[in-house]
Parts: C-alpha cells; sequence; structure tokens
C-alpha cells in the first residue's frame, strides 16, 4: 500500500485520467473529491463489504431452506 500526505486543496493523480484531491479538513474528516471518466466505477468499501455480507448470508439462508426442503421431501417420501 502507497500512503501519501496530503494537505487541503493538494491532489494525487492515479494513471492518466483520476484525480483525488483533498477538498476539506473537518472535525478530523477528510473530504476527497474524485475525478474520473464516468465509465470507472467508484464506491465506497463500507458499501462493498455490506453487499458481501448480505449476499454471504442469503447463500446461507438459501441452504437452511434447501435442507429443510430435502429433509421433507424425504418424511413425505417424495425426493
Amino acid at each position: 500500500m502507497l500512503v501519501l500526505a496530503r494537505k487541503l486543496n493538494e491532489s494525487i493523480v492515479i494513471g492518466d485520467n483520476i484525480t483525488v484531491k483533498v477538498v476539506a479538513i473537518e472535525n478530523g474528516v477528510v473530504k476527497l473529491g474524485i475525478e474520473a471518466p464516468r465509465e470507472v466505477s467508484i464506491i465506497r468499501n463500507e458499501l462493498i463489504e455490506e453487499v458481501r455480507a448480505s449476499n454471504k448470508a442469503a447463500v446461507q439462508d438459501h441452504a437452511i431452506e434447501k435442507d429443510a426442503i430435502d429433509s421433507l421431501s424425504k418424511i413425505l417420501g417424495k425426493s
């Protein structure tokens, strides 16, 4: 991981077409402005983690439902 120190209004360039600029620092929160082409997806990491956790829970719930259905099928004699 590359770690850089930037002050207010300073920026970094990623590749040829992405610029990340420090636009504000308030109460220990750094606000960044990102200029990138529309085709570049920019998503906060915590949202990605939330979706992953939700997907994982859904898969586990589905597995439980499938096990219950399989058990019922055996009880009813339909497999």
